[in-house]
């Protein structure tokens, strides 16, 4: 099950970071189709969010055709967005991880280790499979 958790800060609308989180989970394989998400009350006994934003959360991922609530069941995933890359991702995160300790122990906090990050994928050359 998914475990959602907001970043104040981030300057992106608390359903959308649901929605985000969601997102994410199926295109790595963390959730797959037949799935349960959180029940609205779970998600707010974990992380304090009102319970429309949730909900708000539920209907976006509906819209886009990736859940599908149940009454009196829950909200199931009906689709996934994980591809044939699923395979190379666990070498991968082992090598990212390793990176990250290594601008860690450089000094990097947080901020500064997805400041990098985030300006190098932007420049980054594309590469067609």
């Amino acid at each position: 099950m998914i475990d959602f958790h907001l970043e104040p800060r981030s300057g992106v609308a608390p359903y959308m970071q649901l929605v985000h989180q969601v997102q994410q989970a199926l295109r790595l394989g963390m959730l797959d189709v037949g799935d349960q998400l959180p029940t609205v009350k779970q998600v707010v006994a974990k992380i304090a969010i009102n319970p429309n934003t949730v909900l708000k959360a539920y209907r976006e991922l509906e819209r886009q055709g990736l859940v599908a609530p149940q009454p009196g069941r829950g909200t199931f995933v009906t689709a996934t967005l994980a591809d044939d890359t699923l395979d190379a991702h666990a070498e991968l995160k082992t090598a990212l991880q390793a990176w990250i300790t290594r601008a860690r122990e450089a000094g990097l906090d947080d901020a500064a280790i997805q400041a990098l990050f985030d300006t190098t994928i932007r420049k980054a050359p594309q590469v067609t499979p």
